[in-house]
């Protein structure tokens, strides 16, 4: 039980950063973003979170971990590139990454859901 509200949490961690960066790109918050190593789910990724999942001993969820990997560091990308654009005054171009952020919010959900389910 202890493991999957542990899962939760990397879920909640990426919910908040993006409720910040929606509320920096709606001009409620100064949210600067971080790398993909800097955010709390991105700590974790690069540093325990491999030990977590290969004591499970699931081979599906070393592969859905790893799958992790890529959508997060371009969530990343994309959420300061974002935060640029809005710094620049181009919301328009802010808002279109942003809702390319939710698509890759979504899957990064699911794969962490996934990865809960195999807990």
């Amino acid at each position: 039980m202890a493991k999957r509200a542990f899962f939760m949490r990397r879920l909640n961690d990426h919910i908040q950063y993006l409720k910040k960066m929606d509320a920096t790109l709606k001009g409620e918050e100064d949210f600067q973003g971080t790398n993909h190593r800097g955010c709390k789910l991105g700590q974790w990724l690069y540093s325990e979170g491999w030990a977590e999942v290969s004591a499970m001993e699931n081979s599906k969820a070393t592969e859905v971990f790893q799958s992790l990997l890529e959508p997060h560091e371009r969530f990343h990308l994309l959420s300061n590139d974002a935060l640029e654009k809005k710094q620049a005054g181009d919301e328009r171009a802010a808002q279109k990454i942003f809702t390319e952020l939710h698509v890759l919010s979504h899957t990064l959900t699911n794969k962490l859901l996934e990865l809960d389910g195999l807990n």
